[in-house]
């Protein structure tokens, strides 16, 4: 008897969910760079809390942050070419929101330390953005382990 490990019908939606997440965490980081769509665009820091640039007038920016958004994009759009790698990316990058979103509720906006940077409204985007990678991530996940069958043969 042996058994063998085959994928049958995974979750379709699940690479189309990171390749809509990355090509959005795409845009988001190529906009950060164009004036008027980030207001006080010529204020923008490569990184830390002085930087004045905001995203549609609410979101701070810096050039740090749009390249994280750049490469949470890239990541994305690698990761949309299979179902698992797919609910990881999710999972994973919803975790690392989590995170940014505690880390942006504990730290002073006014320090050093907000070297991202980071206002109330980043920090309840990243909450939303956490929510909902996690939940499509782990879902996915689950689906994709439920479509791992075992074939038995004789």
């Amino acid at each position: 008897m042996s058994t063998s490990h085959h994928l049958t019908n995974p979750p379709t939606w699940l690479p189309t969910a990171a390749m809509v997440v990355g090509a959005t965490f795409l845009l988001v980081g190529v906009l950060g760079f164009i004036p008027g769509i980030t207001t006080n665009y010529g204020d923008m820091t490569f990184a830390g809390h002085e930087s004045e640039a905001k995203l549609f007038g609410i979101f701070e920016v810096s050039i740090l942050h749009n390249i994280v958004h750049l490469a949470f994009g890239v990541v994305g759009l690698a990761a949309a070419r299979a179902a698992a790698s797919a609910g990881w990316y999710l999972l994973i990058a919803g975790l690392v929101y989590a995170v940014l979103w505690i880390y942006g509720l504990v730290v002073d906006k006014g320090s050093s330390a907000n070297f991202v940077p980071l206002n109330t409204a980043d920090d309840w985007l990243h909450f939303v953005l956490a929510v909902g990678m996690v939940v499509l991530g782990a879902v996915g996940l689950q689906q994709v382990r439920r479509s791992v069958g075992t074939a038995t043969s004789v």
